[in-house]
């Protein structure tokens, strides 16, 4: 079932539209060649209001993978942030997924993207668990997909761009269609990388484990989150080049995510990880991020950035507490 309709708003290019009005022309750039970079985070509602989790460091690396694409984004970060507001309020969200996307438009068709317009927008909407309701107390089945993640110096796998996301489709569906919830993919030197879309996590002896940024993985902002929670709480935390066979043999396996969150892994290739259960330090740092989004506990670095709903003559405001 589609988590859109068509009451809901789109902010384009400095307006507030209709969500049947936010359209593209089939000659655009993007649409022929790949060229967008986009992100995905999610607003919570906690019992001080409604919370976008982490939003500046989100617009903040879709600045970055602008800039490794040579994309001017024709606002600045601090007007995206607004946009993102504004947009949450209109559709009158306590809780929803962000999806700000930045592409090349219509122009002209040929591989240089430079003579093409830069456009922007944000969508919102209403997103439930990623890989299923039940999917973060009981775990998901995945596999290691036979298809790897992008070498170094071909496409950057630090830029959120939608052309990298061909290649997650390619490990998403040969998981489904197998029967998994998600696959595993090894980068070209045949080390863990990440999931379709998702930062991997491994547990050890209580020691946490995850591939580094070397091993063509996206920098993930839920990834960067759980590795400061664990050392809070006072986990040791290794950021090494894993081999595949270390899948099998440790305790516990999560995947994070903005859409994913924290979700543990309970089978891979059909060998039950640990004992097939949420392991107890997957539930530990799943509480920790819980409570935090949750406003459960003091922002002490700053993630929450909370939002008023008001009517749409008043202005916007928004704070970072």
């Amino acid at each position: 079932m589609s988590p859109f309709n068509e009451s809901l708003k789109v902010w384009k290019n400095g307006k507030v539209i209709p969500w049947n009005e936010a359209q593209v022309h089939l000659a655009s750039h993007v649409i022929h060649y790949g060229s967008s970079i986009f992100e995905g985070f999610r607003a919570y509602r906690n019992p001080r209001g409604t919370a976008v989790f982490r939003m500046q460091d989100h617009t903040r690396r879709l600045y970055n993978s602008a800039k490794i694409y040579r994309m001017e984004i024709p606002y600045s970060q601090d007007e995206l942030n607004q946009a993102i507001i504004q947009i949450i309020q209109a559709n009158g969200f306590q809780e929803c997924y962000v999806r700000p996307i930045v592409y090349r438009g219509y122009g002209s068709l040929g591989v240089d993207p430079f003579p093409n317009p830069v456009e922007c927008a944000v969508l919102v909407w209403e997103w439930g668990k990623y890989l299923g309701k039940d999917s973060q107390e009981k775990g998901v089945d995945v596999k290691v997909s036979t298809w790897h993640r992008m070498a170094p110096n071909t496409l950057p796998a630090m830029a959120k761009a939608g052309a990298n996301y061909m290649n997650s489709q390619l490990i998403k569906m040969e998981a489904k269609l197998e029967g998994y919830a998600e696959g595993i993919a090894m980068n070209a030197r045949g080390e863990i990388s990440e999931g379709s879309g998702e930062n991997l996590f491994l547990v050890q002896d209580g020691c946490l484990w995850t591939p580094p940024l070397s091993t063509s993985i996206l920098p993930g902002i839920t990834r960067d989150s759980v590795l400061r929670l664990a050392r809070e709480l006072g986990i040791t935390v290794r950021e090494e080049v894993i081999p595949r066979e270390m899948l099998y043999i440790v305790d516990e396996v999560f995947f994070t995510g903005s859409a994913v969150e924290v979700t543990p892994v309970r089978t891979i290739d059909k060998i039950v990880i640990g004992n097939g259960d949420r392991g107890p330090v997957t539930r530990r740092l799943q509480s920790a991020f819980f409570k935090y989004i949750r406003g459960e506990r003091a922002d002490d670095y700053g993630w929450l950035t909370y939002i008023e709903h008001q009517s749409a003559s008043q202005p916007s405001e928004s704070r970072n507490d």
